[in-house]
């Protein structure tokens, strides 16, 4: 049975989210290449391209996706709106059995159609094929900065930082990229204010989005420090020009086996996290700001605990001031990620004694930024590098026939391993989310 029909939803998540799954470019391949029939729903001022840009490559505008074979979309889909026996391709945020995704996920479940979840798109090897992480990371990046810059005005400190934009303010990403060249040209010409140096970004891991967000600290004149460096104390850095230094935190930075007498082992890390413990809180309170770029899963030891953040605030005017959570899992790798903001308000303060997200940049604890679709501020960008991808996904699918089993169904392997559901079923790989649908439905 050809599955030729694709149905692009509009996103309806909240009303920063204008990315697309495709774009017109690459619906015209799918279109004139490949066979395939695209049906788009309308979305004019809700869409980083326009709806003639879609209808100039073939594409169909409809409000109704009945006819289609498979829907994407990016973010997750309200429940009222799935439509019974259809296959859906979005960011489901399923697979860690995530207490508030159950509802929608059940929904699904019960209108018999099927999921794959882009997040377990993957090659023979492991790795993730399509993704957002860069641009999470670039996105992330420039919002940390731009709070630090606010939160250290607050505080009554002039420093350059004050003139970074949040990213969506921006009408390109070149654009971005240019102002993040201006402030580096300007440090390097007038330095740094005395009060905040040495100034130390830390960012933790080296995947997509760590990679993302290290492309615009290295705009800056920065020089590069390992963690050992730091944990000789500030006052044994090397030197540095501008006094801005970044340091990248690996799995050996942040944690260490509870048995005191075993060394560090990656391997032995990944397979068995629940014997090692966070010593990330050694290091933290040198750093100025933080960007949190890990994958986490409560397996995992912490990287801050609340406790630890407490602490960093048990003495005066500490230096970490602000924690760019750019992985954002709630009271995750940093506890005390206690809520999601979003761009009208991209942080609140932690504070320590209360235990509770004050919005904004000032009070006793550090800013976090928290906001969960940070690729939307860069969305024309975001969607190209994606589609990209996503579009050379489609001719291997089909042929397939999701009223088969999974392994008879015809999918490549790289689809069949993010089926999560298929005719209403959680596949085998996912069964494991049952408990999770139990506890939540």
């Amino acid at each position: 049975m050809h599955k030729n029909v694709i149905g692009i939803r509009r996103e309806d998540k909240n009303q920063w989210e204008i990315r697309v799954p495709l774009i017109p470019e690459d619906v015209n391949d799918l279109i004139k290449n490949h066979g395939f029939r695209v049906i788009v729903q309308p979305s004019e001022d809700h869409r980083a391209f326009s709806d003639q840009s879609y209808i100039d490559v073939g594409a169909e505008i409809s409000e109704d996706l009945s006819d289609a074979d498979i829907i994407v979309g990016v973010k997750e889909i309200p429940e009222i709106k799935f439509i019974p026996e259809k296959t859906y391709m979005f960011f489901a945020h399923v697979i860690k059995g995530q207490a508030y995704n159950m509802s929608m996920l059940n929904a699904l479940m019960q209108k018999n159609c099927s999921l794959i979840d882009y997040e377990k798109i993957e090659s023979d090897d492991g790795k993730r094929l399509i993704f957002f992480g860069r641009f999470a990371g670039i996105a992330g990046m420039v919002e940390t900065l731009s709070a630090y810059g606010k939160r250290m005005a607050h505080e009554g400190v002039d420093n350059p930082f004050e003139r970074i934009e949040q990213p969506y303010h921006y009408n390109s990403l070149a654009e971005c990229v240019g102002k993040i060249w201006e402030l580096s040209h300007d440090i390097l010409e007038n330095g740094l204010p005395e009060e905040i140096k040495p100034f130390i970004i830390g960012v933790t891991g080296y995947g997509n989005v760590s990679k993302g967000a290290q492309e615009i600290v290295d705009l800056l004149p920065v020089t590069t420090i390992s963690a050992d460096d730091l944990r000789r104390g500030l006052e044994h850095l090397p030197p540095s020009r501008t006094g801005m230094y970044k340091v990248v935190f690996e799995e050996k930075d942040m944690f260490q086996p509870k048995d005191p007498a075993k060394p560090f082992d990656l391997e032995d890390y990944f397979k068995n996290p629940h014997q090692y413990k966070g010593i990330f809180a050694q290091t933290a309170p040198m750093l100025s700001v933080m960007a949190n770029c890990i994958f986490w899963t409560d397996a995992c030891p912490r990287l801050l605990t609340k406790s630890d953040v407490k602490n960093i605030y048990s003495v005066a005017n500490p230096k970490l001031k602000v924690i760019g959570d750019i992985s954002c899992d709630i009271e995750g790798s940093v506890e005390a990620t206690v809520a999601i903001t979003d761009l009208d308000t991209p942080c609140f303060v932690y504070d320590v004694d209360e235990d509770y997200a004050v919005p904004g940049y000032t009070g006793n604890g550090p800013a976090i930024m928290s906001i969960e679709n940070l690729p939307c501020e860069i969305p024309a960008e975001a969607s190209h590098e994606f589609s990209g991808v996503l579009k050379n996904l489609f001719p291997g699918m089909a042929n397939a026939d999701f009223s088969k089993p999974l392994d008879k169904s015809g999918l490549p392997n790289e689809i069949k391993r993010a089926v999560i559901v298929l005719k209403g079923s959680l596949t085998d790989t996912y069964k494991y989310i049952e408990k999770s649908l139990a506890e939540n439905i």
